[in-house]
């Protein structure tokens, strides 16, 4: 039995027409109807009453409706088991973080863990956000690490997805540093319009600025002469000196301690990040489960010093 005729049955079942199944299924109707005819010599019996229209099921037809679709829908989760058994004996973690943090928050969080891993391989794939997202929704990927404000939640908190708080973070209005150590650009001026360094509407901390200093913004004369997807590349044009961008601490620690970066406005307009790790909801391998198990009861108190890095200005 070819398992597409399935479907034929079921389209046909539901229009009683040849006709507009065919169609549905994108064939001729003769080559339709010797696909129903097949499947029919393959049980050894009708399933349909060609003599009325539309057409009906026979009695058997009736029972092997309910048998289609549970054939179907175990066909189905066939893909998922096979990958929940190759997964129970996989020795890999599998993780997705955004730019930012793949580069400063990941190698420190990760050696931290080494005593949990159980000498698994680990696999780290950088991107944006809503990629990142994707790859966890596609089941490519165990875990995402990204940052969380509790205005911007984001798709994997709408979508309930366990998680669990694993680091601190901030985002600061930074400038280059002038000669004199002042910063270039002055957040709060109020003269000429300030230079800001935005964001692209895709960033995921772009989203996160835009949900709490939007309003306070729209305040201020401003210029937008650059936009673009990671904070690694505002960074390299705030130290351009072109401009003001808000910045992931963890990003710009030891340009702020070299004083390459300085603030650029009060404190009040620093942003409080969460950095959460997110992990898939169906059941994952041996060693992704007991990492889960052991970030989830210990979480926030491991970082120790990754979370120091993170710390108010």
């Amino acid at each position: 039995m070819n398992l597409s005729w399935l479907d034929d049955f079921l389209a046909l079942a539901a229009t009683g027409n040849f006709s507009r199944a065919a169609q549905e299924r994108h064939m001729t109707q003769p080559a339709f109807g010797r696909r129903v005819r097949a499947l029919e010599e393959w049980l050894g019996t009708e399933l349909f009453d060609r003599s009325s229209q539309p057409v009906r099921l026979t009695a058997t037809g009736e029972w092997f409706h309910r048998v289609a679709h549970d054939l179907l829908a175990q066909v189905a989760r066939v893909p998922g088991e096979a990958r929940a058994v190759a997964e129970a004996s996989s020795n890999r973690l599998r993780f997705a973080a955004t730019h930012a943090l793949s580069f400063t928050f990941m190698p420190g969080w990760l050696r931290s863990l080494e005593a949990h891993m159980m000498g698994a391989t680990v696999q780290l794939e950088s991107d944006m956000l809503q990629r990142c997202e994707a790859l966890i929704a596609q089941s490519k990927v165990q875990f995402v690490v990204c940052h969380v404000h509790a205005q911007a939640p984001g798709r994997l908190h709408a979508e309930a997805y366990p998680s669990v708080q694993i680091g601190s973070d901030f985002l600061i209005p930074v400038s280059a540093a002038g000669q004199d150590g002042h910063p270039l650009h002055w957040l709060e001026s109020g003269a000429s319009p300030v230079s800001l360094l935005s964001y692209s509407a895709e960033s995921g901390l772009g989203q996160i600025l835009h949900e709490t200093r939007y309003g306070a913004l729209e305040k201020i004369a401003r210029q937008t002469p650059f936009t673009a997807h990671l904070a690694s590349v505002l960074r390299t044009m705030v130290l351009d000196g072109r401009g003001i961008a808000w910045l992931p601490k963890s990003l710009i620690a030891e340009d702020l301690a070299a004083h390459r970066l300085v603030p650029a406005a009060s404190d009040a307009w620093d942003v409080d990040l969460e950095i959460r790790l997110y992990r898939d909801r169906a059941p994952m391998g041996g060693a992704a489960e007991t990492l889960w198990e052991v970030v989830r009861q210990t979480g926030y108190s491991m970082l120790g010093e990754v979370a120091a890095k993170a710390s108010p200005r």
